[in-house]
């Protein structure tokens, strides 16, 4: 292995485009683009075929197609029951870590590369990647930017088009540019599920017996 793929891994600066380095991770894109023509009938091809390209893919796993990656998810840790709309830009260059029963809106980016402030370096192509942790039972909504080194806990729901460019704490429902706590999951959430809209828990319990 060579030194600058052993760098992927550990936050330090490396460039990305090494030989070895680039001749896997065409590899791994290319079976990303088979997956991405893929009919949304083939459900079965779809779930063998994520067992086979993430690096940890758990139970009831479902990805829209199209799913974009930069190593074709190879670095992508998923749960159980993770649900992934349309659009996942995944710039896996280190790990993506994501917890189950959490749930991914369309469009949403998780980034773990960055370059240098400093020009000189970036004309360079250095690059750094630090891995990004998403907790279990998350909902994660449209459009939002999850940038490298982040930490979400569980539970909690980062709103429509947030860019979270600092660690959320679980249990709390948090948006924003940056993004920043709104406030804690709590009682109010078991009486209304939208606004005003109360939860109607009886019926609720009907439907799973």
């Amino acid at each position: 292995m060579s030194k600058m793929k052993e760098r992927m891994h550990t936050g330090e600066l490396y460039l990305p485009n090494g030989e070895e380095i680039m001749k896997e991770q065409m590899a791994y894109q290319d079976r990303l683009c088979e997956y991405n023509q893929t009919k949304p009938s083939e459900v079965q091809k779809r779930a063998e075929m994520l067992k086979e390209m993430l690096g940890d893919c758990g139970e009831s796993v479902y990805i829209e197609a199209p799913f974009y990656s930069n190593f074709g998810g190879k670095h992508c840790h998923f749960g159980n029951m993770v649900y992934v709309n349309y659009h996942l830009t995944c710039v896996d260059d280190t790990h993506i870590y994501i917890g189950d029963y959490t749930m991914i809106g369309p469009n949403v980016t998780i980034a773990t590369a960055g370059h240098p402030i400093l020009p000189e370096l970036r004309e360079q192509i250095y690059q750094y990647n630090i891995p990004v942790h998403i907790g279990r039972n998350c909902w994660i909504g449209a459009g939002a930017i999850i940038l490298p080194g982040v930490t979400i806990g569980d539970n909690t729901v980062i709103g429509a088009g947030s860019v979270v460019t600092k660690d959320i704490p679980a249990n709390v429902v948090a948006v924003g540019n940056p993004c920043k706590v709104l406030r804690e999951i709590g009682e109010h959430d078991r009486k209304y599920y939208y606004k005003n809209r109360e939860i109607d828990w009886e019926n609720l319990k009907e439907k799973t017996e």
